[in-house]
């Protein structure tokens, strides 16, 4: 006959540490489980690891849940505020199907409403002056200046390059084969900035990925995307964007997106005189009607361009 066993008050309200690694390992695709972890870190950073997890309901639990997130994520972009409550909400009906939590602590926080953007925005490349000032910051960390300035000397998506690992790069030829959009293998090349970067960053490493996170993986995660020596894991893209519009924030147009040193990238290329061919090979993209969006002069730069065939400033 089976024995039942009845589980004490510690299993009913596991730890919060606890009840977000086993909503984590029950999800199949390790970029959502990335993507989740952003927010539930923050969530188990702010409330404290072994906090029982019924901490989150009552009404303190609420207002103090409440109140940090919006101090946390507040002055985010409406699509970041979006995603990380989606975390916390995937999270916490997990939590309420295996009766560790009956109420939704929540319930206080309101998703934000995007504006749709209607018109192509024509300005979104960001000055070489500023975007020089940027990678130049003397505080700036190794990971970030490595990292922004491989994305806008490669004009690479910030995925493909996160997705790089310490094999993948031919540091001798400064290049490094990437998976594009769709899954094509090509190539990115860099200048020599990045290339007295990355053998700093990499400190020896011959595997694992390129970027890491700065502390141990704290959930389980794929070996790929684990480095075996440290056991830190590969940096997300959600992390990765969300250091750069911090970064980013104060600055003119900012916060700034990873994106947009991309656009940058192409745009001033386009501007130094790249042909098609060249534009194509450089972004990945297999289409000009791709490319044309990206490679748009600035108006500084075609102002230049309309003042060089100018006859009178010739004369002058």
């Amino acid at each position: 006959m089976a024995r039942i066993h009845h589980l004490g008050r510690s299993s009913d309200h596991p730890a919060l540490a606890d009840a977000i690694a086993s909503f984590l390992g029950g999800i199949a695709t390790a970029n959502t489980a990335r993507a989740y972890a952003t927010a539930l870190r923050a969530l188990a950073a702010e409330f404290g690891d072994r906090t029982p997890l019924e901490v989150l309901e009552g009404e303190a639990g609420v207002d103090r849940l409440a109140a940090w997130f919006t101090h946390r994520w507040g002055g985010a972009a409406p699509a970041t505020f979006n995603a990380r409550l989606d975390a916390l909400g995937s999270a916490c009906a997990w939590w309420r199907r295996q009766g560790w939590l009956t109420s939704d602590p929540l319930r206080r926080i309101q998703r934000r409403a995007r504006t749709p953007d209607r018109t192509p925005d024509r300005t979104r490349a960001l000055p070489r002056a500023d975007i020089g000032a940027l990678l130049n910051r003397p505080a700036l960390a190794l990971r970030e200046r490595t990292l922004w300035r491989l994305l806008y000397e490669s004009a690479a998506r910030a995925e493909e390059v996160l997705a790089l690992d310490a094999g993948d790069l031919d540091l001798r030829n400064r290049r490094a084969k990437v998976r594009r959009k769709g899954g094509a293998v090509d190539v990115i090349v860099w200048r020599t900035p990045t290339a007295r970067l990355l053998p700093r960053l990499l400190d020896g490493r011959r595997t694992g990925p390129v970027f890491l996170t700065d502390r141990r993986a704290r959930v389980a995660l794929p070996p790929a995307d684990l480095d075996p020596a440290s056991g830190r894991a590969r940096l997300s893209y959600r992390r990765a964007a969300e250091l750069f519009e911090h970064a980013t924030a104060a600055l003119p147009g900012g916060p700034w997106t990873l994106h947009q040193l991309r656009h940058s990238a192409l745009t001033h290329a386009a501007e130094d005189g790249a042909n098609t061919s060249t534009l194509l090979a450089y972004s990945g993209h297999t289409s000009v009607a791709s490319l044309a969006r990206y490679a748009r002069v600035s108006p500084e730069a075609l102002a230049r361009w309309q003042e060089s065939r100018d006859p009178a400033a010739r004369r002058r």
